[in-house]
């Protein structure tokens, strides 16, 4: 031993007794210039080492039985250290011997001690988030990004449409783990897995689509198809994760032409308007028009029908008249001269003469039939004179 000594005072044996300590031999200091004090002494921190075991062990170092009661203490202090429990948001993954075992619920587990068994607790409720075509600056799934300023990343982001346009794209993809021993070790790194496959399919779907509809309308349908597509294609790949949403954060046209294609979408949303107008202008005149075509021929019509019917009347009384005067002459005659003198008569003023006046001029009224203005008439007498008319 680096320490021992066969002087005087000192237990010879190979544990020593440590009872030189204190008589003032200097032995401990020598060699030591400077230090001021004497080192550790080994052989008494063995020794009390001993005695500790002596008391824990009652039939000392050298029994069967202490050995195996030490045996036994260890041997369950080992078993016992296999026990572990899953929080509610972890999967517990047993490895044996380094190799995937089993997967383990919630709660308090057990597993065989290391090195035969190890566990592994991902947690599988956490939504993970990976962004493609930008880089928002914050911590990902992976730590990366933490502390960076948001920026661009233009080659992720530039896709070709189906109509030959490029167009920026910025997307997040937000995912959790749905079995924890597939995502361990079905793929050598998941996050980039996903976003690898992620940002395929939503090349393939944008390049299937134009880019007015990518602009506009086609967002959630876009959003859609990449979420189910990117899920299949993870599956096959056993992935044991869950795409819980694609959601995208810009679409728009590449920054250098963006001025340009917004003065072509003004452009065409004043074609839209003017085309909207003109459409309403088109829809109000021309039903207009159509109603007062329908509003003249139907007058024509009932014009049309008013002559027929009323030529027709008057054929069937000349054809009626023309019977009756075949069958009797001379009564047809006279009364046909009785209806014309009745109806002359009827629109016309009569004028009454007295007898006792001789020289009377007669007189010839030219007024329009039903022009009579009920004045008295007047006769001229002889000699010029007015005579009441009667």
């Amino acid at each position: 031993m680096p320490w021992s000594d066969s002087g005087p005072g000192r237990d010879p044996g190979p544990w020593g007794s440590g009872s030189g300590r204190g008589n003032g031999d200097d032995r401990f200091s020598r060699g030591r210039p400077g230090r001021g004090g004497r080192p550790p002494d080994l052989e008494e921190f063995i020794a009390r080492l001993q005695a500790l075991i002596r008391n824990f062990l009652p039939g000392g170092t050298g029994s069967n039985r202490g050995l195996a009661l030490l045996v036994i203490a260890v041997l369950a202090i080992w078993l016992v250290s296999g026990f572990y429990r899953v929080q509610p948001d972890e999967q517990g993954v047993v490895l044996r011997f380094g190799a995937f075992s089993r997967t383990t619920l919630p709660g308090l587990n057990y597993h065989l001690p290391w090195p035969v068994e190890s566990v592994l607790r991902p947690a599988v409720t956490r939504i993970n988030r990976i962004e493609i075509g930008y880089r928002s600056g914050t911590e990902d799934s992976r730590g990366t990004g933490a502390g960076q300023a948001p920026r661009a990343m233009a080659a992720e982001s530039l896709m070709p449409t189906g109509d030959e346009n490029i167009i920026d794209i910025d997307f997040a993809v937000f995912w959790r783990i749905r079995d924890a021993g597939a995502f361990l070790f079905n793929t050598r790194e998941p996050s980039a897995t996903i976003k690898s496959v992620a940002e395929s399919v939503m090349r393939e779907v944008i390049g299937r689509t134009p880019i007015q509809p990518a602009l506009t309308e086609l967002r959630a349908q876009i959003e859609t198809q990449v979420f189910q597509q990117t899920q299949k294609i993870l599956d096959t790949y056993g992935a044991g994760v869950e795409i819980t949403q694609v959601q995208l954060q810009k679409v728009d046209p590449p920054a250098a032409v963006i001025e340009s294609f917004r003065d072509v979408q003004r452009a065409n949303t004043d074609a839209e308007r003017m085309r909207n107008e003109a459409e309403a202008y088109h829809n109000d005149i021309v039903p207009r028009a159509r109603g007062d075509a329908a509003r003249i021929t139907a007058e024509a019509e009932g014009a049309r029908q008013a002559s027929i019917a009323e030529a027709t009347g008057q054929t069937q009384r000349f054809q009626s008249v023309l019977t009756a005067y075949q069958s009797a002459k001379e009564i047809t005659l006279r009364r046909m001269y009785l209806d014309t003198m009745q109806d002359i008569l009827t629109r016309s003023s009569t004028i009454v003469v007295d007898e006792s006046i001789k020289g009377l001029v007669p007189f010839l009224p030219l007024l329009p039939s039903g022009g009579h203005t009920g004045t008295a008439e007047t006769a001229m007498g002889p000699g010029g004179t007015r005579g009441p008319a009667r």
